[in-house]
């Protein structure tokens, strides 16, 4: 497949794909991977479930593995 792009697309392309030190070509392929091929987004189907998933927050909190062993979890 061939794709065409317009100047500043593919100079957008190119630029990012400098800035991350890989080719233009594979840049296009990750970004039309994570965008065509990534999971759907839940859609929730009632109020309870769109207020568990408004409740959600990505906190960045990580567990070290020993916190999350079966001895951790009773410390």
């Amino acid at each position: 497949m061939v794709v065409t792009l317009d100047s500043q697309l593919e100079a957008a392309l190119n630029e990012e794909a400098k800035r991350q030190g890989i080719a233009a070509e594979e840049l296009a392929r990750t970004l039309l991977r994570e965008r065509l091929l990534a999971k759907p987004r839940l859609e929730p189907r009632d109020e309870w479930e769109r207020e568990l998933l408004a409740a959600t927050r990505p906190w960045g909190v990580s567990f070290s593995d020993a916190a999350l062993s079966s001895e951790g979890l009773y410390e």
